[in-house]
């Protein structure tokens, strides 16, 4: 007897199973609900994994296992050949995972991965690589270029139909396999097109099942919008172990690597990298290639440092003012969150007496970086009140520090390694919130002088 399959409505933006369509989804979104058939699961469901058992009446069941008797081992990486790619994986590539890179077209996704499998195939075994987009002759000619020698264990596949996909793969048992892109690849089993939620969920749950079943790494490519968000359904997200963004600018060498989500390390750390001929290149000195083209003495430009997973970063501040011709002023900012900027020039007008009613502020951090956290928020002070008054920056004076609303400085993490980082790179004063510099009285030794602030108007007659 044939099994009745059910209706039900999937979102398309967050996966989520309503059993009657609804104008919004509980995630918020409008008219995102999409209907898909769906049927029970047979007993001999190949999705399931884990210790499965047969009972009595013949019916395939799991069985539980204590935590405590389950063995806590470290997880077997894989180092990719890469240095700046395995810093941003938390040491390598982890046997088993799987691994969704992401970026605006020419970005360089398939730049680094072609290179990664090239590594690998010569240190591991066979390499799988599957296109859905670009032809065997288009990807050995990229080959050609980035890769100094092409070996002979990586095995290319053009083909966007993931049973057959899968069934390769178990064939040829390769050490690592990549699939680009998601988006392009259909089960047979779906009547829906090619990178429709269902599509998109089923091809994931089966790349699951290979790279967990045969302890494969799998590498994801996928596009995302104008926005620059993911293409497509969020729940290849959530399937994933480890999200990885591309971003910079197309017209420019600089490409930084970034990963929001990873099961097998931190979310903190990136990846910077220089678009050449031959391929990516790695850039080890990252605060250099920041601070490149900084002048002395210009008026709005100010060094300022993050931290970012584990090594410090620093970069070069810009600011500009100019007079609002009509309207209201203008706030814009790049690489700098706009709440917080407009946040940092409340408590200018407000605690250092500036008036930018009429001022149309533009702010910078050159190079293309966001970086996290708020200890830049001191530069940008800075950087803002050096154009709206005329007073040139120092070029050897580096702040760091996190303004409160009160107009105080709160103390930033890991300032230790910032001072050394900015004494290695040839400044000779930092300013810094007074908690930190109470912690770093042994700093001078370093080279590099260290001015403790209480308040922003502190570190504005400082600098």
């Amino acid at each position: 007897m044939a099994k009745k399959a059910k209706t039900v409505f999937v979102c398309q933006e967050c996966g989520y199973e309503s059993p009657k369509w609804q104008g919004q989804c509980v995630c918020g979104a409008w008219n995102s609900m999409v209907e898909e058939k769906v049927l029970p699961a047979s007993g001999s469901d190949t999705r399931r994994r884990g210790g499965l058992t047969v009972d009595s009446s013949g019916r395939t069941k799991n069985r539980p296992s204590k935590l405590t008797e389950v063995k806590s081992g470290s997880y077997t990486r894989m180092d990719t050949g890469i240095g700046e790619l395995n810093r941003v994986l938390g040491g390598g590539m982890v046997k088993g995972s799987l691994t969704l890179i992401s970026g605006e077209p020419g970005i360089g996704k398939s730049t680094i991965i072609i290179q990664a499998a090239s590594h690998i195939a010569r240190k591991y075994g066979k390499v799988l690589y599957v296109s859905g987009e670009e032809s065997e002759d288009q990807i050995k000619m990229r080959a050609d270029r980035v890769c100094r020698e092409v070996p002979d264990n990586l095995f290319i596949l053009s083909e966007t139909n993931m049973e057959n996909v899968a069934a390769i793969a178990e064939e040829l048992n390769p050490t690592f396999v990549i699939i680009d892109s998601i988006q392009t690849m259909y089960m047979e089993a779906l009547d829906s097109a090619p990178g429709s939620v269902s599509q998109v969920r089923a091809c994931g749950n089966e790349l699951m099942r290979v790279g967990k079943t045969y302890n494969i790494p799998i590498f994801i490519v996928a596009h995302v919008t104008k926005s620059g968000e993911l293409a497509g359904p969020k729940i290849v997200e959530h399937l994933v172990d480890c999200v990885l963004h591309f971003t910079g600018e197309r017209n420019q060498e600089l490409r930084i690597l970034r990963a929001f989500k990873n099961r097998f390390g931190t979310t903190s750390e990136i990846g910077a990298f220089e678009m050449a001929e031959e391929g990516l290149i790695e850039i080890e000195n990252l605060s250099k290639s920041f601070l490149e083209g900084m002048e002395d003495g210009a008026e709005g430009s100010m060094a300022g440092a993050v931290y970012e997973g584990t090594r410090p970063l620093l970069l070069e501040v810009q600011a500009l003012a100019a007079p609002t011709n009509v309207g209201f002023a203008r706030r814009s900012a790049i690489g700098v969150d706009l709440s917080r900027l407009n946040m940092i020039l409340a408590v200018l007008e407000r605690k250092a007496g500036l008036s930018l009613i009429n001022q149309d502020i533009y702010v910078n951090i050159v190079g293309g970086l966001r970086p996290e956290g708020t200890s830049v928020d001191l530069a940008v002070a800075l950087a803002i009140y050096s154009t709206c008054k005329g007073i040139p920056c120092s070029g050897k004076t580096i702040a760091i520090g996190e303004i409160g609303l009160t107009g105080d400085l709160r103390s930033v993490q890991n300032s230790e390694k910032i001072v050394r980082e900015a004494a290695r790179m040839g400044f000779e004063r930092i300013l810094l919130p007074e908690k930190n510099a109470v912690k770093l009285k042994d700093a001078d030794s370093s080279g590099i002088r260290v001015v403790g602030v209480k308040r922003l108007t502190d570190a504005i007659k400082a600098f």
